[in-house]
């Protein structure tokens, strides 16, 4: 890795010390400095833009230049005459200024050349011909050669630092404005332009009465070969494996017309390329935001979705996948835009994993375990949505959306345990909800400002887990706890569970805009909440009969059937003052709760009243250069689970019992961030701290079987305050060709627990650090080099454990005789304690395609996949009660031909 580095700064310096500076400052006719000014140079011998600017607001410009070079150099401001002079370039850095002349013809002069970017108040405008060099096949290729914009491991897209909150294509929403479908779809060859709409507002009438600094949108200006055109493409590909053969479909269908637009997406495919995982299924909103989000009232629903094992970055024994999507928008008149989007995903899992686990504090006589699991998960997802907005004037906007969710999921698992022997473990599930919001919006006049927001969600969960335990010598003590029946082969236990829950958001805001420099907004809201929860244990005979057990802990407790209610009613009220660079945004809201649960014939009541302060500050040192500042006191109340109180498992190892007279919780969260992102120098700088504190936090106490992994746990109100803190930044420099990012995050966590009647605090670090210098040649091959080194650092008190992984990795891409791009990316990874080095894995993939030129239809290629043949990689986690280790398998070495047609 230092021989990669050192080569990238000796290249780094060869090109710089290759090129001349050329420098100056822009001003009107009467001597004012012009901001944003473009200034491009165009080399007079290759006809090609080679180097572009914008000036500061002192109106400074600097370009780098190669020496003995001529250039055509052009200033273009809004409203001037366009500047055009020849530059002779020799040795010599260079120092000119230009003056320009008001223009109202706009007319007399041709430019050349687009400018590559182009910045109009909150609309940052990026001409993609100017940064791509022909390697580029879909939208995020694109995106990470834009400045300020990068697309992160998670295939989110952020710009200056801040998450892109929707994604349009002609001004149309794309799946609700999806960014990892929007990222992983889109052509690269179809876009013109890419729009960052900073301080966006989704809702144009709340624009001057919120804040929206952190909210930041992308919409993709299509060429004009695409629009009223189906474009897109089509790869159809097989190949082969160590064991068996590979296939792969994956259609991509675009088209977009004034009036109405659809997206097709479909990918069936055996060799891991998984166009929408279950995370993406839960994380996906469907563009719903709850209207009680900054009301200071967090509840939480709970999730009895099943224990799924995770793929690493896509990556597990064997995975069969098949996607499809469609999405459509349609405005049948100016006033009213109709859209709406399908979303089904199949998938098959094959895992495989080898874990090592230490429990927290080996002085309880936990036993270490060590563990081997073989999991087979299918996965049925389904997501409907449909969204109407109907704005017949400025005045007035209406918004209606429905979404509707099913799965049908399940696991089956082979479990071998050092201290448990063989379990095999299967889970089900096939919940649903339905989402629907309504939204009016009414600007009454210039100074008051209405509007009304209401959601309900509706949810229902039946969550089924049975476990077979064959080695019933380990697990007698846990059998007799639960009252089965020690006179079978095995232990074969089942659990019932349903959940149902129905919730209503709805608030009411009303705005006075009391001048240019203030506002004040009053706030009426409530939430309503209703959950509903049975569930049941029941051992499964050697005859097939079922019986009903009777715990013989817990009071006898082993079956729920239990009514949750809550309710919040509030008031709140916010005042915002813009004065100077300072933006201060004062509040309160004012909260009467009332929760009450009803089980076994008890019926448990909280009733309380709290006011919950909160206060934003924004300084605008610069348009790009910004600091924030937010506090918010936040009262946390739990979901029904935590509130049943008999018997649930949660797996075999794993027996919870709820606690009825669980309370809330009460939070203090501050977060100071600092951006800036320098156009002139090319400079991007971005670093926030994070920091909460939680009071009468709900934690557990678990008492372990003795001699075993077995527990049961039940929640109680810390009465100890439980504190996290993250400290990240990001600091990245352009330098002609070469763009440099350094970045790092620290975190912090700290909470308090029993186990074994025994007071514990845990405290986790983790530091992860990265490195990355990656170039932006036109012409020329382009490379990346990275490295990330982190260390989970997990403190239980009387044992520590510390784990270190350094990653180096390399990707290459050229554009060989305007025919054909080769790929490749490389990563070698160290994973390691303080003693030794656990394992040494790598992964190199690799590809070869071929296009006659940039018109042609059809383009073929071969892609190599884990050219090395690792088998296996590593990772740790810790939570509450063990830190682990786990070695999961992967798909070997596979060769794949593809042919790609594009419409």
């Amino acid at each position: 890795m230092r021989t990669w580095i050192f080569l990238t700064l000796f290249l780094a310096g060869i090109t710089v010390s290759a090129q001349v500076k050329f420098e100056g400052v822009v001003k009107d006719s009467v001597g004012v400095a012009l901001e944003l000014a473009n200034v491009i140079a165009i080399n007079k011998a290759s006809q090609k833009l080679e180097a572009y600017g914008i000036t500061t607001p002192e109106g400074r410009f600097r370009l780098s230049l190669e020496k003995n070079t001529n250039y055509n150099v052009q200033v273009s401001y809004i409203g001037m005459k366009t500047l055009q002079v020849e530059l002779a370039v020799i040795e010599e850095d260079i120092t000119k200024n230009f003056v320009m002349a008001y223009d109202n013809t706009l007319d007399e002069i041709e430019l050349v050349y687009e400018m590559p970017v182009t910045i109009k108040g909150d609309t940052i405008v990026y001409n993609t011909d100017s940064f791509t060099s022909g390697t580029e096949r879909k939208l995020e290729d694109v995106l990470n050669k834009l400045p300020g914009v990068e697309v992160n491991d998670d295939g989110e897209i952020e710009v200056e630092g801040k998450t892109v909150g929707k994604v349009m294509i002609e001004g149309k929403d794309f799946f609700d404005g999806d960014s990892k479908l929007a990222t992983k779809n889109i052509p690269a060859n179809a876009i013109d332009k890419v729009e960052v709409l900073k301080n966006y507002a989704e809702i144009g009438q709340l624009s001057g009465v919120t804040n929206n600094q952190d909210n930041i949108a992308i919409n993709i200006k299509l060429k004009e070969g695409k629009k009223n055109f189906w474009f897109g493409d089509i790869t159809g590909g097989a190949g082969v494996a160590t064991n068996d053969g590979l296939y792969l479909f994956q259609p991509k269908l675009f088209y977009y017309s004034p009036k109405y637009s659809i997206n097709v997406i479909g990918d069936i495919n055996n060799i891991g390329e998984i166009a929408f995982t279950r995370r993406d299924y839960f994380n996906f909103t469907g563009g719903f935001r709850s209207p009680s989000r900054n009301s200071g009232t967090n509840i939480d629903l709970g999730s009895n979705s099943l224990g799924f094992l995770t793929a690493q970055n896509n990556r597990a024994k064997e995975i069969n996948t098949k996607f499809g999507a469609a999405n459509f928008t349609y405005s049948p008149k100016e006033t009213l835009d109709l859209s709406g989007f399908a979303i089904f995903s199949n998938s098959k899992t094959v895992m495989q994993e080898n874990k090592a686990t230490q429990y927290t504090d080996p002085g309880l006589g936990i036993p270490d375990e060590l563990s081997e699991s073989n999991t087979v998960q299918r996965s049925d997802l389904g997501m409907l949505k449909f969204s109407v907005v109907y704005k017949p004037n400025t005045s007035n906007q209406l918004d209606y959306d429905i979404l509707a969710r099913t799965s049908k999921e399940s696991q089956e698992q082979l479990f071998k345990s050092s201290i448990n022997g063989d379990v095999n473990e299967l889970e089900n599930a096939n919940p649903f909800s339905v989402n629907q919001s309504f939204n009016y919006y009414y600007t009454l006049n210039d100074k008051n400002i209405f509007a009304v927001e209401v959601q309900n969600l509706i949810q229902d969960e039946d969550p089924f887990y049975n476990a077979f335990i064959e080695d019933k010598a380990n697990y007698e003590d846990v059998a007799d706890a639960l009252g089965l029946d020690d006179f079978q082969t095995g232990y074969n236990v089942s659990q019932e569970k349903r959940v149902k829950s129905n919730q209503i958001d709805a608030k009411i805001d009303y705005w006075n805009i009391l001048n240019q420099k203030s506002d004040l907004n009053i706030t009426l809201g409530t939430i309503y909440s209703k959950q509903d929860f049975n569930s049941n244990i029941f051992q499964t005979l050697d005859d097939g009969s079922d019986l009903d057990v009777t715990p013989t802990i817990n009071d006898g407790l082993g079956t729920n059937d239990i009514s949750y209610r809550f309710s919040d009613l509030y008031v709140g009220a916010h005042y915002r003052l813009k004065t100077g660079l300072f933006t201060f945004t004062p509040g309160f809201s004012a909260h009467a709760y009332s929760s009450k649960n009803e089980q076994f014939n008890e019926t448990y009541v909280d009733d309380f009243f709290r006011l919950l302060p909160d206060f934003n500050l924004i300084l605008q040192l610069k348009k790009s250069e910004q600091i924030t500042f937010n506090y918010a006191m936040q009262t946390d109340f739990t979901d029904v689970n935590q509130l049943a109180e008999g018997l649930v498992l949660n797996s075999y190892s794993s027996i919870y019992a709820g606690n009825p007279e669980l309370e809330s919780a009460l939070s203090h969260k501050l977060n100071l961030s600092y951006f800036s992102f320098n156009m002139f120098n090319y400079t991007n700088v971005r670093a926030r701290i994070n920091y909460s504190k939680t009071v009468d936090r709900i934690r557990t106490s678990s008492q372990f079987v003795p001699g075993g992994v077995v527990r049961v746990s039940s929640p109680f109100n810390s009465g100890l305050a439980d504190e996290s803190a993250s400290v990240s930044g990001n600091f990245e420099k352009t330098i002609g060709k070469f763009r440099t990012t350094l970045s790092g995050n620290l975190s912090y966590n700290k909470f308090n627990q029993f186990v074994n009647n025994q007071a514990s605090t845990n405290e986790n670090y983790a530091q992860t650090y990265r490195a990355r210098v990656r170039t932006n040649f036109r012409e020329a091959p382009n490379f990346e080099l990275g490295y990330r080194y982190s260390i989970q650092d997990n403190d239980q008190g009387t044992s520590r454990t510390k784990f270190y992984t350094n990653a180096p990795s390399i990707n290459f891409d050229a554009l060989i005789l305007k025919a054909f791009t080769f790929k490749t990316n490389y990563s070698h990874n160290r994973f390691s304690d303080e003693s030794k080095t656990l394992n040494t894995f790598e992964f190199w993939d690799a590809s070869l395609s071929y296009r006659k030129n940039k018109d042609s239809k059809w383009e073929y290629e071969l892609k190599a996949t884990n050219l090395l043949d690792t088998r296996s990689q590593n990772t740790s986690n810790s939570n509450n009660i063990s830190v682990s280790v786990t070695e999961y398998y992967i798909q070997p070495r596979f060769i794949t031909f593809r042919l790609r047609y594009d419409l």
